[in-house]
């Protein structure tokens, strides 16, 4: 796969091409922030398809790059809840989901996203995390997964069978309900909060958010 990057500032666009001789290719693309940062990604737009008649065109037949009104449906609501508020997040085009958008039309994997200064917010299982502002401001949260996605995070005096499945990812929005706009906020990681995407596993609450000032509504 042909692979190109550029940044501005903390701004960033990844691309990937499909190989132009099969249909519905896998193809994959690595989001990070710069680990000595306290930053996370925030997906700003994504895209599956073709939208024009150039990118990804080398080496292809000019039939295949002809369609340039293309695009998988939802892409974007995908790609945000799987990668908003990580420092690193792998998207492929087998978990976009969805059909081929255009068949014998060479695709391409684009996204362009922001690396937002964020407190990261590790807490195990059935521990609870503790979110907080300094006074006069108020929480935002970036982005909160429930599962386990390594084996040294809360690994500490677990057997080998609850930590092995690093491919247990749970995306939630209960975090962002609860404690968005608050100046604290604690919730508890468990499966009676966020449900239990890997039985058998211990995982842990991943929690990006930053700190903003509370506007307040001038007096009348």
């Amino acid at each position: 796969n042909n692979i190109s990057s550029k940044s501005t500032g903390l701004k960033f666009l990844l691309m990937t091409c499909s190989p132009s001789a099969v249909d519905c290719p896998y193809v994959s693309i690595v989001l990070k922030c710069f680990q000595h940062l306290e930053s996370v990604i925030s997906v700003e737009t994504s895209l599956y398809g073709r939208t024009d008649n150039v990118t990804c065109s080398e080496g292809t037949s000019p039939d295949r790059v002809s369609n340039t009104h293309c695009s998988l449906a939802g892409v974007a609501d995908v790609v945000k809840k799987r990668c908003n508020g990580k420092k690193v997040c792998e998207l492929s085009t087998d978990v976009l989901g969805g059909s081929d958008p255009c068949r014998n039309t060479a695709k391409y994997l684009q996204t362009t996203y922001a690396c937002l200064p964020a407190f990261h917010r590790m807490t195990c299982e059935h521990s609870l995390s503790h979110l907080s502002c300094d006074q006069g401001q108020v929480i935002v949260v970036h982005g909160a997964d429930y599962g386990r996605r390594d084996q040294t995070t809360c690994r500490y005096g677990r057997p080998a069978n609850q930590i092995q499945n690093t491919a247990c990812s749970s995306p939630t929005s209960k975090v962002a309900e609860s404690c968005q706009g608050k100046n604290s906020c604690i919730i508890k990681a468990s499966n009676s909060v966020f449900g239990d995407p890997c039985v058998g596993t211990y995982k842990y609450l991943e929690v990006a958010y930053n700190c903003q000032c509370k506007w307040t509504e001038p007096l009348s």
